[in-house]
């Protein structure tokens, strides 16, 4: 079985893979900006301009036509709703025409799927970070449980948000990265609320001192520092409370070498394994879709048909059926 998957958010992406994981192709292209953050109106044109360069381009990587396809995956929600209609109208599209079933998938279960497909976990607490998303999540029965999420901004966001203010571009996070490589600690505020996490006070927190005159350096250390230990502290108590021995790191924000290690650290004093997506794979991309899309095929089916089929922005991880 092959899949095509294309989806839309701030990355527009055509990915093929088969039923036993194995990655035919993958194209996509990202919004960026250097001096804005995802205007959604702006990130919906991007993919319009490009939706048919990047199917061509995924076609020919896999030496494929769309009659050997035999399924299309797309990406329903959560994300910004123009974003998701450029896929969700592309996808019907091309599911009618070529007489395909079509697969509606919730975007922040795949990067949980392929997390599990890549990095061979069996029942691990999952931390997921990304622009939109922060959230600690474990399998419970037919459902992810939500163990603890952000009470505001999600981590990539916090990231932006003070990479703006310092004209970092967008995406900030890589940026901050290296430049807390350099830095030393300044105090931040450190807000955990039970197994929640709230990190719009110290994005204002660091701007503040940003416009008092402390370097770059030291903001984007602390910011780190004090942002990733308040992860790292909840995802340790999930890993007590439901009494696994596994961390899967997902997202965009899991390419941070930083987060990683202070991940590893905490694991090894619980005897616990980390596994992190490996770089590619650990942002949006559209094989996960594709991946997920083909588990929900074999094990439920054609959901509902193209043409009634449309996007859920708001669309939550526990609010979908797994097997």
């Amino acid at each position: 079985m092959k899949v095509l998957h294309s989806k839309g958010r701030d990355t527009f992406g055509v990915g093929i893979i088969t039923s036993k994981g194995k990655i035919l192709s993958e194209a996509k292209a990202s919004f960026t900006s250097e001096d804005k953050g995802m205007i959604p109106i702006e990130v919906a044109k991007h993919h319009e301009k490009n939706k048919d360069i990047v199917l061509k381009k995924a076609l020919e990587e896999a030496n494929l036509t769309l009659k050997e396809i035999n399924i299309i995956a797309i990406s329903q929600g959560p994300g910004l709703a123009p974003s998701l209609l450029v896929g969700m109208k592309f996808a019907k599209e091309l599911a009618l025409k070529n007489n395909k079933p079509l697969i509606g998938v919730n975007h922040l279960c795949a990067h949980l799927e392929i997390g599990k497909l890549f990095c061979k976990v069996k029942d691990p607490i999952y931390v997921f970070v990304s622009g939109a998303n922060t959230q600690i999540i474990a399998k419970e029965k037919l459902r992810y449980k939500i163990f603890g999420e952000t009470l505001d901004v999600a981590l990539g966001n916090a990231l932006d948000k003070t990479g703006r203010i310092m004209n970092l571009g967008f995406p900030a996070g890589p940026k901050i990265e290296e430049l807390a490589k350099k830095g030393k600690y300044i105090d931040l505020p450190y807000v955990v609320k039970g197994m929640d996490l709230s990190f719009a006070g110290i994005v204002t927190n660091a701007q503040n001192k940003f416009k008092q005159g402390i370097s770059k350096e030291d903001i984007c250390f602390s910011l780190q520092e004090t942002m990733f230990s308040m992860l790292v502290e909840v995802t340790e108590r999930a890993l007590a409370y439901c009494d696994k021995n596994e961390v899967l790191l997902v997202g965009g924000v899991a390419a941070n070498k930083r987060l990683i290690d202070m991940l590893e650290i905490m694991c090894k004093e619980r005897s616990a394994k980390n596994y992190f997506v490996p770089l590619k794979y650990s942002g949006d991309n559209p094989i996960m879709i594709g991946w997920l899309g083909i588990q929900q095929y074999i094990n439920f089916g054609v959901a509902e048909k193209a043409e009634d089929m449309d996007i859920k922005p708001g669309w939550r991880t526990d609010e979908v059926d797994i097997k």
